[in-house]
């Protein structure tokens, strides 16, 4: 898979198929232990996708979601389909994406009944952002025949439990009105694609088009009318969603002060004449200097790649003290960097690989802090030089 790749996840043969026609020439990639997906590029675009099905569950997606971050080290893993919706405002047929998932089955047992302890995800930052503007935009729907209203993206909570939901009136619906108000949508799934995120270091965005209301009518004619659309609205987006993902990783934007920065703006040089030497330079801004190397450019060995992973660390350091990267982004960060230089020390084919998928992991983690994936990414192929 290329470098810039998004991975698809749906439960359901139907919401799988929404996504698998919006992919040209989708090839079959088997995983080593079975697990098969299908990677194909969006239509009309350099997107590549790789597409997978978890089945019902968030302990099945969980797996499932981890196992494809580790074999495709994507720029983000959507999982899309339907759900159905907990509050009338929200329309069948509109798309909900998840500002976070709460996984409402954790709790306590009292005698005065039934306490809320879920375990919350939120959607990454930049991901919201980029959903907000296409939202706003509002070209990605397809034409409906005979409906003029199109579909809605609305932005909110997910509650993702164990069970089916389908009554407004059960015990556990008005528990979950009283702790969950804030939800839009309630499936089966989300909480175990977020948490698999989560440890791996991936960002995750949730999509689900409204297929019911949680009400009693699931597996009624109005469901299986509404199901199909809601999956191909769910999956518009997503698609929508992944081609711009891609498209911005793509991009390597170059500060505007670096630009407008010429080495005859310096008077102060500084003169390495230390044969096959390294310089580092790191801070908020370097001014009044110029560094002069002796020695031809080349890639990094595995001695040069060793030394800048260890510098990269430094880095890290960096930005979590700016509160660029949250502290446990930087520790999960870490605990990668580490397993990366000892991968990399032991210079065999097969450890270069763990070193690349390690620093893919770890350009996941940090995608939020453009600066530390732009000093990954020559890391990323110097490591797969060795392999």
């Amino acid at each position: 898979m290329p470098k810039s790749s998004v991975v698809i996840l749906t439960a359901l043969n139907l919401e799988y198929q929404s996504v698998r026609q919006r992919l040209a020439d989708p090839q079959v990639h088997r995983h080593k232990h079975g697990t098969r997906f299908e990677v194909g590029t969006v239509r009309g675009t350099s997107c590549r996708v790789a597409l997978g099905l978890t089945n019902k569950g968030n302990h099945s997606a969980a797996v499932i979601a981890e196992r494809a971050i580790q074999e495709f080290s994507p720029v983000a893993v959507l999982f899309v389909g339907v759900a159905g919706a907990l509050w009338d405002a929200t329309r069948l047929g509109d798309v909900v994406m998840a500002s976070h998932v709460y996984a409402y089955h954790g709790g306590t047992s009292e005698d005065d009944g039934l306490k809320a302890r879920p375990r919350v995800w939120e959607a990454p930052h930049g991901i919201s952002q980029l959903a907000s503007h296409l939202a706003r935009v509002n070209d990605w729907a397809d034409p409906t025949p005979g409906h003029e209203d199109g579909p809605q993206v609305r932005f909110g909570a997910i509650a993702a439990g164990e069970i089916v939901q389908n009554s407004r009136i059960s015990a556990e619906a008005k528990w979950i009105r009283q702790h969950y108000n804030d939800a839009l949508a309630i499936e089966m799934e989300a909480a175990g694609v977020a948490q698999a995120g989560h440890l791996s270091g991936a960002p995750v965005a949730i999509v689900r088009g409204i297929s019911d209301r949680a009400d009693g009518t699931k597996n009624s004619s109005e469901d299986r009318n509404w199901q199909p659309r809601a999956a191909a609205n769910a999956a518009a987006f997503a698609i929508r969603l992944a081609v711009e993902l891609v498209g911005e990783q793509e991009e390597t934007p170059v500060p505007q002060d670096d630009k407008n920065r010429s080495a005859h703006q310096f008077d102060r040089p500084v003169n390495n004449t230390v044969h096959n030497s390294t310089v580092g330079i790191m801070a908020g801004s370097v001014t009044g200097s110029s560094v002069h190397m002796s020695t031809v450019s080349k890639a990094p060995g595995p001695t040069e790649l060793i030394t800048e992973l260890n510098s990269f660390r430094d880095q890290l350091g960096w930005h979590r003290n700016e509160g660029a990267l949250d502290e446990d982004s930087y520790r999960e960060a870490l605990t990668d960097l580490d397993y990366a230089l000892r991968s990399a020390a032991e210079r065999t084919p097969e450890s270069a690989k763990r070193t690349v998928m390690t620093l893919k992991r770890l350009r996941g983690l940090v995608v939020e802090c453009p600066a530390l994936v732009a000093a990954l990414t020559p890391l990323v192929a110097a490591a797969g030089d060795l392999a």
